[in-house]
């Protein structure tokens, strides 16, 4: 499928990865409506962060991804549905679990049944890595067990699961793309990264974070968005579940030691409890394996952790970009 001058649509337009796909898919040539979450701030999320000539290309749906009838007339007149609005922090899961199967499965469901009726050409449906659970073996292909370890990674298998059904029983062109974990500019504080740039950047020397010894495999938001775009465009991705992945892995204690060093030599870290998973909760490892996706597109990851980590320093060294954090909270 071409994108270029196709209209496409990318729910959960106004968050981290969301943003960044809408601009990468202004930029090479697609008409793009953004679906939006409704609010009475009229904030349009981070795409209010977009630069006006970008962000005057982009038509704006505002709407409830829990809501199938917005959900279909967004879709209308679209060639391609990126999915990607989710409620993805799991702390939160833990004691809100259905609003995590109402905006995650339900959610999906509203958007495939609109792709069934409205003969959209390609639903990509984004899952998560955190549906396979600690890896039971690595690197985690696309085969691997899927083992739901938080009421966020349950609904997601079964949003995953939904989008299977609908390319099994009605020939809908899905394609379940797999993100490994993505980091980046714009990324919510509720994801580790984030949690220790501010920190550091703010000037505590009590680094706070949860446990250390996860290891993760961490995928720079540009090679993330590259990802999406390519299996888009990969006829052969249609009804497959393919993992985006650097094939790498690195501990989150790896990861802080390395931002302390860049940031404040003098900082230490402090284990704080109400940062810890449960621990039959907690996913200990994850590697993914990306023979897959490299055998269906060109897609190649360009950044390693370090670069991609400085890129991602050098955003939060904007002032205004830092004031949006609020480094001395705990964000679930």
């Amino acid at each position: 499928m071409n994108l270029q001058n196709a209209s496409v649509l990318v729910t959960g337009a106004d968050g981290f990865i969301g943003s960044h796909l809408v601009e990468e898919l202004v930029a090479q040539g697609s008409k793009v409506r953004a679906f939006v979450y409704y609010n009475s701030f009229n904030s349009l999320g981070w795409l209010d962060t977009l630069p006006k000539d970008v962000l005057q290309k982009v038509e704006i749906f505002s709407g409830d991804i829990r809501d199938p009838n917005g959900v279909r007339v967004a879709m209308t007149g679209c060639d391609c549905v990126f999915h990607l609005a989710a409620l993805i922090a799991i702390p939160f899961s833990y004691h809100s679990p259905d609003s995590y199967v109402d905006t995650n499965i339900k959610g999906t469901l509203n958007v495939l049944q609109a792709a069934r009726d409205l003969k959209t050409l390609r639903v990509i449906v984004t899952s998560t890595s955190e549906v396979y659970g600690t890896a039971q073996y690595a690197p985690i292909d696309e085969k691997h067990p899927f083992q739901g370890q938080s009421p966020y990674s349950a609904t997601k298998i079964g949003a995953d699961r939904l989008a299977e059904s609908f390319y099994r029983s009605f020939d809908t062109p899905v394609v379940i793309v797999r993100p490994f974990n993505t980091y980046g500019p714009r990324q919510s504080a509720r994801a580790i990264i984030p949690t220790l740039i501010t920190q550091l950047l703010s000037g505590q020397d009590e680094i706070r974070v949860g446990s250390l010894t996860p290891t993760r495999d961490f995928n720079f938001v540009a090679d993330t968005v590259a990802g999406f775009i390519a299996l888009a465009a990969a006829d052969e991705a249609i009804g497959k579940e393919i993992n985006i992945a650097t094939g790498t892995e690195h501990s989150v204690g790896d990861v802080a030691n390395f931002l302390i060093s860049e940031l404040n030599p003098a900082a230490r870290i402090v284990t704080e409890e109400q940062r810890l998973r449960p621990e039959a909760s907690e996913v200990f490892r994850l590697i993914g394996d990306n023979t897959l996706i490299k055998a269906l597109t060109a897609w190649r990851p360009r950044f390693d952790l370090h670069g991609g980590l400085k890129e991602t320093i050098e955003w939060f060294r904007d002032s205004r970009n830092l004031s949006r954090y609020k480094a001395g909270q705990y964000n679930i």
